[in-house]
């Protein structure tokens, strides 16, 4: 079997994404609704600001008033601060106005208090010129009543819940989060706790997956460890294909004597791809298994994170209706050389240094530590090499988790 692209295989898995149905919805509180994904379109009822209102300190006028009192200067009618509903202007005067204070009808500029002076007699003394609408903020300036004001299908960030309330509501409709179950293979895996054995390995995967997991703000069916067992693959396959809309797994997917869950899933499920052009992470596996999708991991802990970052978390934001499920690329410069040609694309763990890219530690695949010393991943394509200068692409990690 050749191996599939990884732009090939994105596309596949965000294809199945799409034919799955949406979650549920419910209706949150906008302090409960950050990171959630919006579910219907948002309209205004409101023009924000609703009435026009001075963009700083200063006095408003009527424009035209004060070409006759450019000698004697306008007298100071009424005080308007924020919050306050102004009398209409008295033609001839001006208002002593703060920031963010309605305009009070009939004046049509504000000028500056840095640009004026005031009398004994209480006269103010304008330096310059004043053009109509000058230092205005006009109603509807932001938001018009009526206008769609966020489309479904973005995570909510915290500039969109200011702008939500800004309009008036405290509420939204966003889809529910997905039952995600959490399974990791191998008789050598020992939860961390727990003594080790001979040839056993404390249990990684699991932690990193359910780490990401949560940073996506989705709900974890923690399904533990599962024996080498077939019985056992197919049993535990079937609970948790009751129970959760997604089910991803770390290791066994491989053709070992040993690997049973991509036995399973190869006998009894529907395999829909298997073996990519990516390093690490050949053995990504998307599947079904009693109508659940299931995605595959391999069992090295920096596979696992790689794999996870580029294909699963893109399926799952498609899965609950997010339209722009592309992550953050900056093109930076390599700091370093890279000989080695291989036949799949590479991601490898890296940081940004003074505006380079530098390698973080051993590449290795089954290497952790230095996904911790590393800000993102950098792509080295198929047959490809790379000098200190050379132009990449770089992923950080910041804008895969979120």
């Amino acid at each position: 079997m050749s191996l599939m692209a990884v732009n090939d295989a994105l596309h596949r898995v965000l294809a199945s994404a799409a034919s799955e149905k949406l979650p549920d919805t419910e209706t949150l509180k906008l302090e409960d609704a950050l990171g959630r994904v919006l579910a219907r379109p948002l309209h205004s009822a409101h023009d924000v600001p609703p009435w026009d209102n001075s963009a700083m300190d200063g006095y408003a006028l009527h424009t035209e008033d004060l070409i006759d009192a450019a000698q004697t200067g306008l007298p100071v009618s009424q005080r308007i601060t924020a919050g306050m509903a102004p009398a209409p202007l008295v033609r001839g005067t001006c208002a002593r106005i703060f920031t963010g204070a309605p305009i009070p009808a009939g004046a049509n500029a504000v000028e500056m208090q840095e640009n004026i002076s005031v009398d004994d007699q209480g006269l103010a003394h304008f330096a310059n010129a004043v053009r109509p609408g000058q230092n205005i903020r006009p109603q509807g300036q932001d938001i018009r009543a009526g206008n769609v004001l966020l489309e479904p299908g973005i995570r909510l960030r915290p500039q969109d819940l200011g702008l939500i309330a800004s309009v008036g509501m405290d509420a939204v409709d966003v889809f529910k989060p997905l039952r995600v179950a959490v399974l990791s293979t191998g008789d050598e895996l020992v939860e961390p706790g727990q003594p080790l054995g001979p040839g056993q390995i404390f249990n990684s995967n699991r932690y990193t997956l359910i780490g990401c997991l949560q940073r996506l703000g989705q709900q974890v069916v923690d399904a533990g460890i599962l024996e080498d067992d077939p019985e056992s693959t197919r049993t535990t396959l079937q609970s948790l294909a009751g129970r959760a809309d997604v089910i991803i797994t770390s290791g066994g997917v491989s053709v070992g004597e040993a690997d049973f869950l991509g036995q399973t899933l190869r006998e009894y499920g529907e395999l829909d791809m298997w073996k990519l052009a990516i390093k690490p992470g050949k053995p990504f596996t998307l599947a079904r298994f009693s109508g659940t999708p299931v995605l595959g991991l391999p069992g090295n802990p920096a596979a696992v994170l790689v794999t996870f970052l580029l294909l699963v978390r893109p399926y799952l934001l498609r899965r609950l209706g997010v339209r722009d499920v592309a992550a953050l690329t900056l093109d930076v410069a390599a700091g370093f050389d890279w000989k080695r040609v291989g036949n799949r694309d590479e991601y490898l763990r890296a940081r940004l240094d003074n505006g380079r890219v530098l390698l973080a530690g051993n590449q290795s695949s089954g290497v952790l530590s230095s996904a911790s010393e590393a800000s993102g991943l950098v792509c080295i394509k198929a047959g490809t090499t790379v000098n200190t200068g050379d132009p990449l692409s770089f992923l950080p990690f910041e804008g895969l988790f979120d």
